[in-house]
């Protein structure tokens, strides 16, 4: 499977109709955003503003070739990028950046879209509230579903390269949580009072599982991925009122390691563990079928935990 691009592109300049970037300052940028995750702060927003002399929009779009960077498209070799602007608890913006993702050999249905990769990026690190996602190419319906069931499905903005709409023109008469008697939504979920019985697991491990978004099998579920130089990457689960556009704990972390520039093989990856509700497991079946592609991976440590009111 392949990597992440980074290495390919280190000696292109990114310029377009939005920015112009020299070879270093496309570089340095490059670098930051493997550092910070595929995450641009509002310093560095505001920073990259006052360099380029451009509106925060104007920089969204001109990223979004950055963000295609990021992807991982061994079948069908189409790089898209997504960049979400959202807004975080203090009201500040920040940029999430997404890619689609593929794996080799697996059912197509198991791929990452660069708009799930985006909103999970925005929403495993904290955002609030979505504002915009730019995107390198018209998403397709299944992202369209996807993005329906977010809390700011009718008020945020999609931006591609030619035009700009609201959910609504691209999604008419669409089926969403309230159709499934769902008052809530991804970014707007149920107040979490329950906790895991087990104490001994990895207490960041246990937060990612009980932020899952799982009004529909109520397996809240999260994943795991040390690695042996460049920390540890966590996932959660996210279900969608269609079921198939949710996103696996395992494509959720996933993403996250492929947005630090990594590689998802044997000398980066030192241990996965997939941490599944007791009673309502339905993960581990998807995730060993996804990592039996890879060679020499860890073998997928599987953990049933209790929740308790």
């Amino acid at each position: 499977m392949a990597s992440a691009t980074f290495t390919v592109q280190q000696d292109t300049a990114l310029k377009n109709s939005h920015i112009s970037l020299s070879v270093a300052q496309t570089q340095a940028l490059r670098s930051q955003l493997k550092i910070q995750r595929g995450i641009l702060h509002s310093s560095d927003i505001k920073a990259l503003c006052t360099e380029l002399n451009v509106s925060e929009d104007t920089l969204l779009q001109g990223l979004v070739p950055l963000a295609s960077e990021f992807s991982v498209a061994p079948i069908s070799k189409f790089h898209v990028g997504a960049i979400v602007k959202g807004l975080d608890s203090q009201g500040h913006t920040t940029f999430y950046f997404g890619a689609n993702v593929e794996f080799d050999h697996q059912a197509l249905s198991l791929v990452v879209h660069a708009e799930q990769s985006a909103i999970n990026n925005a929403w495993l690190n904290g955002a609030k509230k979505i504002v915009k996602i730019a995107i390198s190419d018209a998403p397709c319906g299944y992202c369209r579903q996807f993005m329906n069931e977010l809390a700011d499905a009718k008020e945020f903005d999609i931006l591609l390269p030619e035009q700009h709409f609201k959910l609504a023109e691209l999604l008419p008469h669409s089926f969403g949580p309230t159709d499934l008697g769902n008052e809530h939504s991804l970014f707007n979920p149920v107040e979490q009072t329950k906790r895991f019985e087990e104490t001994k697991l990895d207490d960041k491990l246990l937060s990612f599982a009980l932020a899952a978004y799982v009004p529909y099998s109520q397996n809240y579920s999260a994943v795991k991925i040390s690695t042996f130089e460049n920390g540890d990457f966590y996932g959660s689960y996210a279900e969608n009122a269609a079921y198939s556009p949710s996103l696996s704990p395992l494509q959720s972390a996933v993403s996250q390691l492929f947005l630090a520039g990594l590689s998802f093989d044997e000398q980066i990856v030192k241990s996965i563990t997939l941490l599944e509700t007791t009673g309502h497991e339905n993960q581990s079946g998807v995730a060993k079928a996804v990592l039996a592609s890879f060679t020499g991976l860890p073998t997928l440590e599987v953990i049933s935990a209790t929740l308790t009111k």
